[in-house]
């Protein structure tokens, strides 16, 4: 197949993009690098079935209007402003480019009846309850404008199955981490704290560290994303993602440290946006597209730490 990947130079973008390369299919990626990084990519430009990273900005609507004619039969919608606090500090941002940014490429999805991936967060719930988990009928709460975007956006693709029938499918991964995660301010929670660890600095834990987190690795997330486009049940539905297992902040700190000496807590910089309790609940996934993750989050802080210490020039 012809297949776009909006974002795909950024962590979770670069590995949907391996996957679909491996898959055989021809692969275009469009990013602006805000959040990418062309070294994340670079591996794939010698690949036959690559076909292009284009540099440009989902809101161009010309550009967009030029790519489509590559006769895409998926698109995967990667492309997103991504971090809750500089949603906080700059809402029009996030607004223009998760709300408008995905309106423009629904249009060009439309046009062609081209079947969308719609990235969204789990950063649209509130906290998990029980140890049930949070399913896709779970109250949302849109804590941030980074939140309350991505519910903008999910409720648009889905107007254009239910008004269109276009195919379209909203996903929900839950707190990905792995390699090529960035290591600083807008990296994830495992990658930062292995970073400090290797560099012999404290491990920053905002408020009490009570906060649980569930972590899917990056392998696992991507074969979800990749899969969701390749099945026609999903058509029409929000799907989570996740381990199924949620661990406090500070239970992961001394899992990665192993010593309570290198952690300090410290206030909190956004409480108001902050989820006490995160934990997937995926069994609507598994009975859909029969996927469920593999690598527990033991063995991926470890491919995680090995791919750091490997890579420190890029991190």
């Amino acid at each position: 197949m012809n297949i776009l990947v909006t974002g795909g130079a950024g962590f979770i973008g670069r590995w949907v993009v391996k996957k679909l390369l491996e898959d055989g299919h021809d692969v275009w990626i469009l990013d602006n690098l805000s959040n990418g990084r062309r070294e994340n990519i670079e591996e794939f430009f010698h690949m036959d079935h690559f076909k292009g990273f284009i540099y440009g900005d989902i809101k161009d609507r010309k550009l967009l209007s030029e790519l489509f004619k590559n006769k895409y039969e998926i698109c995967y919608h990667l492309g997103a402003s991504i971090n809750v606090q500089d949603s906080l500090d700059d809402p029009e941002t996030t607004f223009n480019n998760d709300v408008l940014g995905t309106f423009y490429v629904l249009e060009e999805c439309r046009k062609q009846n081209i079947k969308i991936v719609f990235m969204s967060t789990c950063m649209v719930y509130d906290r998990a309850y029980d140890e049930h988990g949070i399913t896709e009928v779970h109250p949302i709460r849109p804590a941030s404008p980074y939140a309350a975007s991505k519910i903008s956006g999910e409720n648009m693709v889905l107007s254009y199955w239910y008004g269109y029938k276009l195919p379209a499918v909203v996903i929900r991964p839950f707190n990905t981490y792995g390699p090529f995660q960035k290591t600083g301010g807008e990296g994830g929670v495992v990658a930062i704290f292995i970073k400090r660890k290797l560099d012999g600095k404290i491990l920053s834990i905002y408020g009490d560290g009570a906060q649980t987190r569930d972590l899917l690795f990056v392998d696992d997330c991507a074969r979800f994303v990749v899969e969701a486009g390749y099945c026609d049940k999903v058509n029409g539905e929000i799907l989570n993602a996740g381990s199924g297992r949620d661990i406090s902040i500070n239970d992961l700190a001394r899992l990665i440290v192993q010593s309570g000496e290198q952690i300090q807590h410290i206030p909190h910089i956004h409480p108001q946006s902050e989820i006490q309790k995160l934990l997937c609940n995926y069994s609507k996934t598994e009975k859909l597209m029969n996927w469920r993750p593999e690598i527990s989050l033991e063995e991926g802080v470890q491919k995680t730490e090995a791919w750091i210490k490997s890579h420190l020039y890029l991190v």
